[in-house]
């Protein structure tokens, strides 16, 4: 079960960076659908870091949980049409 959880915690941390790094944000900033964009990447950026202060702890649970809420995060902005992401990755639901 431990090997099981210790790579799902990779996996989901990978995503999520990978994640980030696709999802362009299309929201003008100085809208309130700019502003809204801010604050899930904010949220998703803020969940990845939280992960890996998890991980640096020995806390893989925790750091599971963090990655699954910042991609939440992420994957609802680009469902709201916050972000672009390109149409050949899997990483979002869109």
């Amino acid at each position: 079960m431990t090997a099981d959880l210790v790579e799902k915690t990779d996996r989901y941390e990978r995503m999520l960076a990978d994640a980030l790094a696709e999802a362009e944000t299309v929201a003008p900033a100085d809208t309130p659908l700019g502003q809204a964009a801010a604050e899930c990447r904010e949220m998703a950026e803020s969940y990845l870091r939280d992960g890996r202060h998890f991980r640096a702890d020995d806390d893989p649970v925790n750091a599971l949980a963090s990655y699954s809420y910042g991609y939440g995060w992420l994957d609802a902005g680009v469902r709201f049409g916050f972000f672009e992401v390109p149409s050949e990755t899997d990483l979002f639901t869109t």
